[in-house]
């Protein structure tokens, strides 16, 4: 009697990584055909260190140019990483000379997803408010002359804040099913010439945070008054935007689960 073989899937291991880097170099977070990527960059690493193909999942996508100081990423592998000091210190040996960390590995269960399991992702944007740039921080923040009225930003603010349809925000390049969404809040942190702008929500439009913060800008060179924040709001069209921030200036600091 002929026996048959069923051939048994190896038992997937889920492993989550958080991740900080220098976006300035990229094409983004996402894989694409031409261009270099974070998310390439460290699924090949990955996959030669554990000597199998392995995919990375993000919790979402960063522009170009755009940085993180705690992106959050999941992979499978059949794999079992014993020694997770070990992982990090190979990992890094690779990633580090491109700009890219892996900050913490930790074992999840098959369920966890890093996209779709997120409750929030919180970014931040870094505004130098002086006369001369930085050396320091060149490409890593935006580089504002004049003088912000960071009273009247922080009221413009508070017209983003709820649910609401963003597509004033929208970039025209955007593929998500709907415009609608909820900002959970927006605060302003200050030292000395240094503005950050940190903003909540559970998910975020392309190009959303940027959009918002120029149009903050504006509002804070008194070239709009809070009043007329609320009608390009309420507009809800693109055109009427002001021009986004530029990305340098963006960190994605912490994805909540």
């Amino acid at each position: 009697m002929e026996q048959k073989y069923l051939k048994v899937a190896p038992l997937m291991n889920r492993y989550q990584i958080l991740i900080e880097y220098v976006g300035t170099n990229y094409n983004g977070w996402q894989i694409q055909r031409n261009g270099k990527t974070i998310q390439g960059k460290i699924q090949n690493t990955i996959s030669r260190i554990l000597k199998e193909k392995v995919n990375i999942i993000g919790s979402g996508r960063t522009d170009s140019g755009v940085h993180a100081l705690e992106q959050s990423a999941h992979f499978d592998t059949s794999a079992k990483i014993k020694d997770s000091i070990k992982f990090l210190k190979s990992t890094n040996h690779f990633l580090s000379r491109y700009g890219i960390s892996i900050l913490d590995l930790k074992k999840k269960k098959l369920t966890f997803h890093a996209r779709y399991s997120a409750k929030a992702r919180i970014y931040k944007y870094v505004i130098l408010n002086r006369k001369s740039g930085s050396v320091l921080k060149n490409k890593r923040c935006w580089h504002i002359i004049k003088r912000l009225n960071l009273a009247m930003m922080k009221k413009g603010a508070k017209k983003l804040i709820g649910t609401k349809d963003f597509s004033t925000f929208r970039a025209s390049s955007c593929s998500a099913k709907t415009p609608v969404r909820t900002i959970k809040s927006i605060k302003f942190l200050t030292k000395k010439d240094i503005v950050e702008i940190e903003i909540k929500a559970q998910s975020f439009l392309q190009n959303q945070v940027r959009s918002m913060v120029g149009c903050l800008k504006y509002v804070g060179e008194s070239k709009w008054s809070i009043q007329k924040l609320d009608k390009i709001i309420k507009s809800k069209k693109r055109i009427n935007c002001a021009p986004p921030a530029p990305a340098e200036g963006l960190y994605l600091t912490k994805v909540i689960y």
